[in-house]
């Protein structure tokens, strides 16, 4: 009997000017997701992964300290709380990424694993932490992240994350891949003219190069005041040939929902042994600073 999970992607635009108040910010986003997050359980999703910094403007354009009132602990902080009730209700897992703070003056750009019956199952904190002009100052807000390359089984499927600029490191990618992975989410705020080009590129590549899914999320809109580009959405999912099977638009909030046939994985790495003919033994370079 084949494998198939349903998993949705939710790219969304920012609700609320970031000049108000910022718990009226985050709480308005907040609320946002969670209908597209009950609509997508409706359609019958059991993964739902969310955007990066989903419940805010994307903030790092600017190197301001207020933002730090964002931060909350991961799991315990109410964001967290509140989807693992969510998921318990809905019976869906969700990937949900949360500016963290672990102690004061420590903070990283994470992502809660939340199992369909609300259970924390862990935590990826982002590794590869970006310092791009103009506008991408994270390096300002965040640290690089401390736990590895997780993988989290949620007893139908095998999940990793990889948050935005990760994704242009093949390294971790095999290392999800190593571990276990049978889909990377990579949640992602990313704008045209920077990186659009290589949207459709790199992704696919890891999904071949490790025999893998990937459920790719990018947010939509341009966002006053710092606008610093058109974030331009087209999230998708890719299959273990590289293959796009379901692509969201550029400028609207959506759902997308795909579903993902698992056993596609051993039929493509069955053909393709990339695992097996590995050489690490010439790789030693390749953890030099």
């Amino acid at each position: 009997m084949p494998r198939i999970v349903r998993c949705s992607l939710i790219q969304a635009t920012n609700a609320v000017s970031p000049d108000r108040p910022l718990e009226q910010v985050k709480q308005a986003m907040i609320d946002k997701h969670v209908v597209y997050i009950e609509k997508a359980a409706s359609d019958g999703a059991e993964i739902v992964c969310l955007q990066e910094i989903f419940y805010g403007p994307y903030f790092c354009a600017e190197q301001q300290t207020r933002w730090y009132n964002f931060t909350e602990p991961v799991p315990d902080g109410p964001t967290t709380r509140l989807m693992q009730d969510l998921a318990r209700k809905l019976r869906i897992a969700l990937v949900v990424p949360v500016y963290e703070v672990e102690q004061a003056g420590i903070y990283y750009n994470t992502a809660a694993v939340i199992d369909r019956t609300g259970t924390f199952l862990g935590k990826y904190r982002k590794n590869h932490i970006p310092h791009v002009a103009p506008g991408f100052w994270e390096k300002f807000y965040f640290r690089p992240g401390n736990l590895g390359y997780p993988v989290f089984d949620l007893g139908f499927a095998k999940i990793g994350v990889y948050i935005c600029y990760d994704r242009h490191f093949p390294e971790g990618a095999r290392a999800l891949g190593l571990n276990g992975a049978e889909i990377v989410f990579n949640p992602s705020a990313t704008v045209a003219g920077l990186s659009e080009y290589l949207w459709k590129l790199e992704q696919p590549a890891h999904a071949v190069a490790n025999g893998y899914f990937i459920g790719a999320i990018n947010r939509v809109g341009t966002e006053a005041p710092w606008n610093i580009g058109e974030f331009y959405g087209s999230s998708y999912f890719c299959d273990p040939r590289g293959q796009i099977i379901a692509q969201a638009c550029r400028d609207k909030d959506e759902i997308l929902t795909a579903d993902l046939d698992l056993d596609k994985i051993a039929e493509v790495r069955n053909t393709w042994q990339f695992f097996r003919d590995r050489r690490p033994d010439t790789y030693e370079a390749l953890t030099k600073a």
